[in-house]
């Protein structure tokens, strides 16, 4: 989770310098921060509770899919806000709350209070992104939902699996007709 974390932060940043010319408008690069502010507090939780086990960062293996996914889309901002923060950051949504409940059935509820606040800030980032890529979307004269659709097919690898956490990503902003139909097809 930690490296999760870590990865959401430098691809915020990354995000506000690579597609900087793209940016509409102030706003863009405030809500960016924002976002990197608070990966960057869910880095450090996690880093203080893997001390608490006598464990740092880069102690475990950990995978490489969040970079993976920004090589995918390094070229274009919509589809890196239709892959990471719709598609990835919205998974997170999905496999949190029983994360939690696990936490908490064995008895490690200052690590499910540090998943809470990340679940809560998730959820605004989901938004960001969604909010984001429909405005450009507005901007270029794009239907948003099969521009998605479309996006997601081309630059993520993987699946759009279920189970999904409906009102979360109702609350991020992002209605089930968006993503339903890509996890029946794939």
């Amino acid at each position: 989770l930690a490296h999760i974390e870590l990865n959401a932060l430098d691809l915020a940043w990354d995000l506000i310098a690579r597609f900087a010319a793209d940016a509409p408008d102030r706003g863009f690069f405030d809500d960016w921060v924002t976002v990197a502010e608070e990966e960057t507090l869910h880095f450090s939780l996690l880093c203080a509770r893997l001390a608490d086990f006598g464990a740092a960062y880069g102690d475990h293996p950990a995978h490489d899919g969040l970079w993976q996914a920004a090589e995918a889309t390094a070229d274009d901002l919509l589809a890196r806000l239709a892959v990471v923060p719709m598609v990835l950051e919205a998974r997170g949504l999905d496999v949190t709350p029983q994360m939690i409940a696990n936490l908490e059935r064995v008895g490690d509820r200052e690590s499910a209070r540090i998943l809470e606040r990340i679940y809560t800030d998730e959820i605004g980032h989901v938004r960001i992104g969604n909010d984001w890529f429909n405005k450009i979307c507005a901007a270029r004269g794009l239907p948003p939902e099969p521009t998605w659709q479309s996006l997601v097919r081309a630059r993520f690898t993987g699946a759009i699996k279920p189970p999904f956490n409906g009102e979360a990503r109702r609350s991020a902003g992002i209605a089930p007709s968006w993503y339903e139909g890509l996890a029946a097809a794939g």
